[in-house]
């Protein structure tokens, strides 16, 4: 098995030019030797007109016992070449006259002619001549043989058939020279062509050599190399292209993951941390009152929580990139479960003292995974809360826009810095850091604004951040409206 592409492509491309070549010496043949029969035939007809209005001249101007044998005798005589013979017969198939009786005609001729007329061969085809009147045939004698043509005519008041044979030696010859000059044509040209066919397969691929060469020097350290382009327009700079979109997704998706994988070991070391401390504190005092335990419970209490949502968002998040979260859609009502979820979430916001207002909803048949929904609406909800600031303003709207729902919470928080409002999203951004940087902050991982467009876009829909500036952010959720929506599986 060849293992070499450019090896392969020289022998496919050697292989398909051998066919041709071959093909068309075959039909280079056929034609040559079709037209030089077709000339031989007709050469035959014209030599026996030529012949026959001589017999015919030579007739009216001889005169004596046999005028007709005499007459023969000239005209074979003026006509006599060396590769021809010809034969006069009677009206009874018995020989009158031929060229290989008269002396200067068989001169320079070959002796193998002496019983050309007496042969088996040239007897069937005179058999078959005799019958038809006019008629075509071969006659084989010697390696080459002849071609023969005979006609019956009518002369001098008699009956008779002529007899013309040719020799094919010299036609022989001439194919045997095409085919010679095939046969060296043919291998050299192809020697010529797999030597031509192996350089140009070996310049085409070098630049695929090159890239594989340097891709296979690309590895986490230096993922951010890129393959060189030479030519954009062509397969390869295509190619080259593809691959290095393909080097940009992946040094993106590593990132993520080492940024994920490094937040997610800082978010989970702080609880973890302050559960150790509290443990170790409550342990390393003997006596100790109730209220001391119960405040150190409490704190164990409330970072276990913050770790338990921590290790759920995690794992919403790992079953959702595997595809393998259930999505279990229902038939329900937009507007009623936004009214649900501002009733829950008005304890925070009265606890910080912000008005969360509902405009006016329509009923807004949905069918999508309700409690996936509802905890889109609690996360956008509770991110707003958590970073207007005391005595502010969250705004909750929902209106139909051509096929879709717009779902809006608007908050009157400080805004998120342009710079940084592209990384909104990101698992782990911690939205304090770029917003409020408030001391009162829940303690959030970051991850709710992650889960929600996760929850969106499971839904055939989107969430974005549409507005953020110094006066306040706005979310919207787009989903899918009417009865027919169809949700994704994961």
């Amino acid at each position: 098995m060849v293992d070499s592409v450019r090896l392969r492509l020289t022998l496919w491309y050697t292989a398909v030019l051998a066919i041709v070549l071959v093909a068309l010496s075959l039909i280079t043949y056929f034609i040559f030797w079709q037209s030089t029969a077709q000339r031989t035939d007709a050469d035959l007809v014209e030599l026996s007109n030529a012949f026959l209005t001589t017999l015919d001249a030579e007739i009216n101007d001889r005169s004596g016992p046999d005028p007709f044998k005499l007459a023969a005798r000239v005209a074979i005589t003026e006509h006599r070449f060396r590769d021809h013979v010809f034969a006069i017969f009677d009206a009874d198939g018995n020989l009158i006259l031929s060229s290989l009786d008269v002396p200067q005609a068989v001169s320079s001729g070959d002796p193998a002619r002496a019983g050309l007329l007496d042969s088996a061969s040239f007897r069937r085809f005179f058999d078959a001549a005799f019958v038809s009147g006019r008629y075509f045939g071969k006659v084989r004698a010697n390696k080459s043989g002849y071609r023969a043509f005979a006609r019956r005519f009518s002369a001098g008041g008699k009956q008779g058939t002529l007899v013309i044979l040719q020799s094919l030696h010299a036609q022989q010859e001439m194919l045997a020279e095409v085919t010679t000059t095939f046969a060296w044509v043919i291998p050299i040209a192809l020697l010529l062509a797999s030597g031509g066919g192996y350089f140009l397969a070996r310049k085409s691929l070098a630049p695929v050599v090159a890239m594989s060469s340097q891709a296979g020097r690309i590895g986490a350290a230096n993922l951010h190399e890129r393959l060189a382009v030479a030519n954009e327009r062509d397969e390869l700079g295509q190619l080259a292209k593809s691959f290095n979109s393909l080097l940009d997704r992946l040094s993106q998706s590593f990132e993520r993951q080492q940024r994920f994988m490094a937040d997610a070991s800082h978010e989970l070391r702080t609880p973890v941390a302050i559960l150790r401390g509290e443990a170790e504190v409550a342990l390393s005092q003997k006596v100790r009152t109730a209220e001391e335990y119960r405040e150190s419970l409490d704190a164990l209490h409330h970072e276990s929580e913050r770790l338990t949502h921590i290790v759920e968002d995690l794992f919403t998040l790992t079953r959702a990139d595997a595809g393998q979260y259930p999505i279990q859609p229902r038939e329900f009502y937009l507007d009623e479960l936004i009214a649900e979820c501002v009733r829950s979430a008005r304890t925070l916001a009265l606890a910080k003292k912000i008005s969360l207002d509902v405009e006016d909803l329509a009923e807004f048949p949905l069918r999508a995974d309700e409690p996936l929904i509802r905890r889109m609406i609690l996360n956008v909800l509770d991110n707003a809360i958590k970073y207007s600031p005391e005595g502010g303003r969250v705004t909750v709207a929902c209106r139909r826009i051509s096929r879709e729902y717009a779902l809006s919470i608007t908050d009157t928080g400080p805004g998120i810095p342009a710079e940084l409002q592209a990384r909104i999203f990101e698992r782990f951004f911690r939205a304090d850091k770029a917003r409020s940087h408030s001391e009162d902050d829940a303690g959030g991982a970051g991850l709710g604004l992650a889960i929600s467009r996760w929850i969106a876009e499971a839904h055939h829909g989107r969430l974005e951040l549409t507005r953020s500036d110094s006066t306040g952010s706005t979310f919207t959720s787009f989903l899918p409206a009417g009865s027919g929506t169809q949700p994704a599986s994961g």
